[in-house]
């Protein structure tokens, strides 16, 4: 089993798209070390979609790198990525084409996944683009993760086909290790937080060895590069990253990490939201109550490992209002004398006890999220 916990790493869509090179993908590499993404855990480096020629090379059928963009070849760049400790990722589509235009796998995905293998990849996001009519995407997603478990080399397989025919209930027979079932992400809040709420349903379908990814992070790009729409700042982004690790999302960081702010750079690496992500009991939250006026501001309670907990409070709204928490949905009874005391995960500090019910008022777009354990009263 290839992944016990959501991956983490890093991926070139959101900020550069088609914009990639080598140099660009080194430099990357180096960031990851230098500002500590490595060491807090992100080890893969995914190369997304425009890294090919236009047509695959004529005499060997392949997919080959962009001359120009990969003048040393695509094995260059992977082995300078594992150089530097990390997991090499890289792109292709179920389609005849990639959705950027590029050759897909369609009715290659033995030919491909050998090549990718033989280019050192680590990891492979497939997409959902230019398929045939009436083809089942189950079949598609079917014959790539049997062309990869074949390749000679284990890789990572994160399925992208944005939730169509249900796919969380069905991607982890195909051998998926991650998939993802929304739209494409763009750089503001609504764009996040809707994709978050569209999951609350698909949560039972995310567990070890295969894991629903609410697509790459916008933390830390401020409106910039290739998804950049009007932006988030450091507040959105904080609720944004706390969703994820609540909701045991792979993180997929889509900024430009040689250029991270501190503000980015400390939320990115924060240990304490980083062990709620990686908890290896890997249980889904539950919804325990929303504001009753506005269905956008809800409070959430995940099982830990060690009998501890995550409580959440998530204001997705636009203005500030309280947030309730009825210990009593969240399986403690009135009549039982315990409590949760509760520990701030971003800062540290003990936050006191949580009885038997909290109104607390959070900001527009912020939260507050805590680690949890059950005492006696």
């Amino acid at each position: 089993m290839l992944v016990m916990t959501p991956p983490m790493g890093y991926n070139t869509w959101n900020t550069f798209g088609y914009d990639i090179n080598a140099d660009l993908i080194k430099e990357t590499a180096d960031a990851m070390v230098r500002e500590g993404l490595l060491e807090a855990g992100y080890k893969y480096l995914v190369i997304d979609d425009c890294w090919s020629e236009l047509e695959r090379d004529p005499k060997t059928d392949k997919i080959i790198p962009d001359h120009i963009k990969f003048p040393k070849g695509m094995k260059d760049v992977s082995d300078y990525v594992h150089s530097k400790g990390l997991k090499f990722g890289m792109y292709s589509c179920a389609g005849v084409r990639t959705c950027a235009d590029f050759p897909g796998s369609f009715d290659h995905e033995f030919l491909d996944a050998q090549t990718f293998a033989e280019y050192g990849c680590d990891f492979l996001k497939y997409d959902f683009c230019h398929c045939p009519q009436n083809i089942d995407g189950r079949l598609l997603y079917r014959r790539m993760g049997v062309a990869l478990r074949n390749c000679g080399r284990e890789i990572l397989y994160s399925a992208c086909n944005w939730g169509v025919d249900n796919s969380g209930s069905w991607m982890r027979a195909t051998g998926a290790d991650m998939y993802r079932s929304t739209g494409d992400i763009i750089d503001n809040f609504k764009s996040f937080s809707d994709i978050l709420l569209s999951q609350q349903h698909n949560v039972g379908y995310s567990g070890p060895c295969c894991f629903n990814d609410l697509d790459m992070l916008t933390v830390g790009m401020y409106g910039k590069g290739n998804v950049g729409s009007s932006g988030c700042n450091d507040i959105d982004y904080k609720t944004q990253f706390a969703l994820w690790c609540m909701f045991g999302s792979p993180l997929m960081i889509g900024c430009d990490v040689r250029h991270m702010t501190p503000e980015a750079k400390a939320l990115l690496t924060n240990k304490n939201l980083i062990a709620l992500n990686q908890d290896p009991d890997c249980c889904p939250p539950y919804e325990v109550a929303s504001n009753r006026w506005n269905s956008r501001m809800k409070s959430f309670i995940r099982h830990l490992s060690n009998n501890e907990f995550a409580i959440g409070f998530f204001n997705m709204a636009d203005e500030a209002d309280g947030i309730p928490f009825f210990s009593f949905n969240a399986g403690l009874d009135v009549s039982c004398d315990y409590g949760f005391a509760l520990t701030d995960m971003f800062t540290g500090e003990d936050a006191g006890l949580l009885e038997e019910f909290t109104y607390p008022v959070i900001q527009a777009h912020d939260c507050a999220l805590y680690r949890a354990k059950i005492v006696k009263l």
